[in-house]
């Protein structure tokens, strides 16, 4: 895993869970990614999310409970990250990305804290595009 792009490594880990047919899978914790985990519940897309402490060891992981339909389909068909440390990219409220025209969710960070594209435009802020879901 690569130390620089924590919530990339995150979403692949979530993204390879799903592919193996996982009911669950641990990403080391990060306050980001606890809430992009949170807000991936909200949203539908995953069953459950919490901050699980290790015993004996002086860190923390957060437990991802993925979510299926009755024929072992999972609720996401597909992530990609879009702003990057190599490349930030970021957003106004008038060129607010679409997933899918509306089918799936951009993840913004903003200045009032993680939401999807639909709340950040009706709350008229923009700011850092983080991931695509559908």
């Amino acid at each position: 895993m690569s130390i620089h792009d924590t919530i990339g490594d995150a979403l692949t880990v979530v993204r390879n869970g799903i592919r193996a047919r996982k009911n669950a899978v641990e990403i080391p914790f990060s306050g980001k990614i606890l809430n992009v985990m949170r807000l991936l519940k909200d949203e539908g897309y995953i069953e459950n999310v919490r901050k699980v402490d290790v015993k004996g060891k002086n860190y923390s992981k957060i437990k991802v409970v993925l979510k299926y339909d009755e024929t072992k389909t999972p609720a996401i068909d597909g992530l990609r990250r879009i702003s990057r440390p190599g490349l930030r990219v970021y957003t106004s409220v008038e060129s607010m990305p679409q997933v899918l025209n509306g089918l799936g969710v951009a993840v913004i960070s903003t200045q009032k804290g993680m939401m999807s594209d639909k709340k950040a435009r009706s709350l008229q802020v923009g700011g850092e595009v983080i991931c695509y879901v559908w």
